[in-house]
């Protein structure tokens, strides 16, 4: 198992330098000028030498060679100075954004927590409850309780946030008043009470992106479940006389999880992406606004470089993937 991981942590990084070469080249190509946004006023040659300063005189190869080394060599040495006070980065031109006049990285960390806040809550809220439902609707096969979940997650799979989003806020902010309908992300947590307005007003994006993830997961859990509970082994492991509760919850539920690790970890990568219609919907300043706000000010250094964040989160989640299938399954070999 270690030489594998070493063998795919060695193999990521063609990859991912391929993967930075197609995103700057897929922007480089984007129609767009980010001084198309200057005043009219401001005479051409001042808009040349704005220009120079961006870096957009300079040759396409030379920008993204640029990028490269800042990304891979600059960044990583402004956290070790964050983390251990040292000064190595000092005097570097890091990645700066065109839209701000200040460093990606720098506004991508002020806009984590935001996101993890309502996404990843949501995301694991998410999974406490459809893996739950999933194996109990499987069990159940056809009950009350396993046509209720099919209904569910028909119902979250077919409304989409921007609807369900506006739906709640209709029903819980305006016509009862429990909630907040604007997120507030200066809202800063110090005690219990601020905690418990950090609650309230998360209970409702939090609602709309756990529908959509656990209708998605339950689904996934249910079909593996059923695929798993006619197999020869679970047969033969009721004849041996092993209790129900060891044959579903031990045997069953460890074989059905393989595929359905791969659903989860491929979909935390979208915690840090952000829900970009419902952070929308509810003026949550995460990296989903971020990211949107970019494009539509053509920000290519933010774009790219959270693209590139994004295509990075998801090589290390299928490594992380493809590990946990050899946990999970004793028969599963990477020698």
């Amino acid at each position: 198992m270690l030489n594998f991981t070493i063998r795919r942590l060695i193999l990521a990084v063609p990859t991912l330098l391929f993967i930075s070469l197609v995103i700057f080249l897929l922007l480089e190509l984007a129609p767009g000028d980010p001084m198309a946004q200057v005043p009219l006023t401001v005479p051409p040659e001042v808009k040349e030498k704005m220009r120079e300063a961006l870096g957009l005189g300079q040759p396409m190869h030379v920008r993204f060679w640029k990028w490269i080394v800042q990304f891979f060599w600059i960044e990583p040495q402004v956290l070790v100075d964050h983390i251990f006070g040292t000064s190595f980065s000092a005097g570097d031109l890091r990645v700066i954004s065109w839209q701000t006049r200040s460093p990606v990285m720098d506004i991508v960390v002020q806009r984590i927590p935001q996101t993890l806040w309502v996404v990843g809550t949501a995301y694991v809220v998410a999974i406490l409850i459809a893996l739950p439902i999933g194996i109990y609707s499987a069990y159940r096969q056809y009950s009350w309780f396993d046509q209720m979940g099919t209904f569910v997650s028909m119902v979250g799979f077919s409304v989409p946030p921007f609807f369900s989003g506006v739906l709640v806020i209709v029903i819980f902010s305006v016509q009862l008043g429990w909630f907040p309908s604007i997120y507030d992300t200066t809202h800063v947590v110090n005690d219990w009470d601020s905690f418990v307005v950090q609650l309230k007003q998360m209970i409702m994006p939090v609602m709309v992106l756990a529908l959509q993830i656990t209708a998605q997961l339950s689904r996934f859990m249910r079909a593996s479940m059923l695929d798993n509970l006619n197999q020869d082994y679970v047969r033969t492991a009721r004849a041996k006389g092993l209790s129900e509760y060891t044959v579903v919850m031990v045997h069953v539920l460890r074989n059905s999880m393989i595929p359905v690790v791969t659903v989860i970890a491929l979909g935390i990568p979208s915690i840090f992406g952000g829900a970009i219609i419902t952070e929308q919907v509810f003026k949550v300043n995460g990296i989903g606004q971020l990211l949107i706000g970019a494009i539509q000010a053509n920000d290519l250094p933010m774009v790219q470089t959270l693209t590139f964040i994004f295509a990075v989160l998801i090589v290390l989640f299928n490594l992380i993937a493809d590990v946990l299938y050899g946990i999970l399954d004793p028969r599963i070999r990477y020698d």
